[in-house]
């Protein structure tokens, strides 16, 4: 569990390094986001934590997919991709 909270920190700081003149996603967005990701997972480790390390793997490729990730559009992007593998 540890672990997750841990990638989910590290996806949150794409939100708080992404920056933007005229985003589509604003940081309101982004950390809306960035909860609804956190909640999903830590949804799925509870309802099934022997799904763990395979959500692990999956998160954390998105993650490092996203680690250059310099605009809120991408964060935001990778929220959506990171809920979607989470629910997947």
């Amino acid at each position: 569990m540890k672990k997750f909270l841990l990638v989910a920190v590290g996806v949150a700081a794409l939100a708080g390094s992404a920056c933007s003149k005229a985003p589509e996603c604003t940081a309101e967005m982004a950390t809306k986001k960035a909860q609804d990701m956190t909640t999903a997972l830590q949804e799925a480790i509870t309802k099934d934590p022997s799904k763990a390390a395979d959500l692990t793997a999956k998160v954390q490729a998105v993650t490092t997919k996203y680690q250059g990730a310099t605009t809120l559009d991408e964060a935001c992007k990778a929220y959506d991709e990171l809920t979607a593998t989470i629910k997947g």
